[in-house]
């Protein structure tokens, strides 16, 4: 068991599919394996234009998810029906435009106050944790988290990999005071976006009460060298 639980986001799966056609490779195949190598979840993001995860693999990975199924997405109407309908363990609510490639900014808690809690106060009557993705740049973002009443926060990391890559340890600092402020205002704390094997230990040490990471575009790169079940593995050794 690891401290941080690691949820593999397996969307670059269905986009290798895709772009073939068919069904090789098999993402309900993939999530099983993906669980028997020790992923502690499995992650998904489906957009509008089903470029990579499709409605029906919502469906059919609900079948085989055994250990929390995790559902990310912009909760426009047609995403909250597909979530309520699922009923997944988690729901991350990701303010991302249609035409975006991955997700690229967190939510203005702040500004979008009123929809928010209205959306979160939705998903939690039916029993669905929810977890907004948040910027780290203004610890007002992370109190209106609360205030919109979120179960837990995803911190972005984006901003963190890219300067780790450039040695620049000191970026983890304002992830730390988010992270400290979640847990102070009762908050379950997730993280993701660009993290991978060569800083997810540096991250998952430094981050109180980091609850989950999920990760997917570096890990199935890092899979195609080096296999999916010893990357699995592996980032389950930096994470314990």
């Amino acid at each position: 068991m690891t401290n941080t639980k690691l949820s593999v986001n397996i969307n670059k799966i269905a986009t290798l599919r895709n772009a073939r056609g068919g069904n090789v490779p098999d993402i309900v195949k993939v999530a099983i394996d993906t669980q028997k190598f020790g992923g502690q979840g499995i992650t998904i993001h489906p957009r509008p234009d089903e470029r990579h995860i499709t409605r029906k693999d919502v469906y059919d990975l609900k079948k085989v998810v055994t250990t929390e199924y995790n559902i990310e997405g912009n909760p426009t109407e047609d995403f909250i029906k597909l979530v309520l309908d699922v009923m997944p363990e988690q729901v991350t609510l990701v303010p991302d435009a249609p035409d975006a490639i991955t997700s690229n900014a967190g939510w203005d808690t702040i500004a979008n106050k009123g929809f928010l809690t209205e959306v979160i106060s939705e998903f939690k009557n039916a029993g669905i944790r929810t977890s907004i993705f948040i910027d780290t740049e203004d610890a007002k973002l992370i109190e209106g988290a609360k205030i919109c009443g979120a179960d837990r926060v995803e911190l972005y990391t984006e901003e963190f990999a890219t300067q780790y890559d450039l040695g620049n340890k000191k970026a983890i600092i304002p992830y730390i005071d988010s992270a400290k402020l979640a847990v102070e205002l009762g908050m379950g704390l997730n993280a993701g976006h660009d993290l991978s094997l060569d800083n997810i230990e540096f991250f998952a040490k430094e981050i109180p009460g980091l609850q989950e990471v999920s990760i997917g575009h570096a890990l199935i790169s890092e899979a195609l060298y080096i296999g999916l079940e010893k990357t699995i593995k592996m980032y389950l050794q930096r994470l314990a």
